[in-house]
């Protein structure tokens, strides 16, 4: 059994000084969490494995392919492979866990 306290991780993701964290790894999905700041820019590019963000804190909108929603604590966002995706207007810091499946292609 594993288990994970989201201030720890957030405290080595934070010493990293990396948005995302990997925090657990098996063959079949990988773990981490992704933090951006109130007024930041997302990076990412479209993944190869089915992808799932769980918005732990913070609010903003997500654009998904053509579709555009807002999250806040509590929701739930899948993203199949390759598609298109970015977290915009982040109006609070944002916390989200993602889950890969299978494991990110690093």
């Amino acid at each position: 059994m594993h288990i994970f306290e989201l201030s720890e991780l957030d405290r080595q993701r934070a010493d990293e000084g990396k948005a995302f964290f990997e925090f657990l790894r098996v063959p079949p999905l990988s773990l981490g969490i992704y933090t951006l700041a109130a007024g930041a820019a997302d990076p990412q590019k479209p993944h190869t494995e089915d992808e799932a963000y769980y918005i732990v804190a913070g609010r903003a909108r997500i654009l998904v392919g053509d579709e555009d929603r807002p999250v806040q604590p509590g929701t739930v966002v899948f993203v199949p492979p390759g598609t298109p995706h970015r977290f915009h207007e982040i109006t609070e810091d944002l916390t989200a866990l993602v889950i890969f499946a299978p494991a990110e292609t690093v």
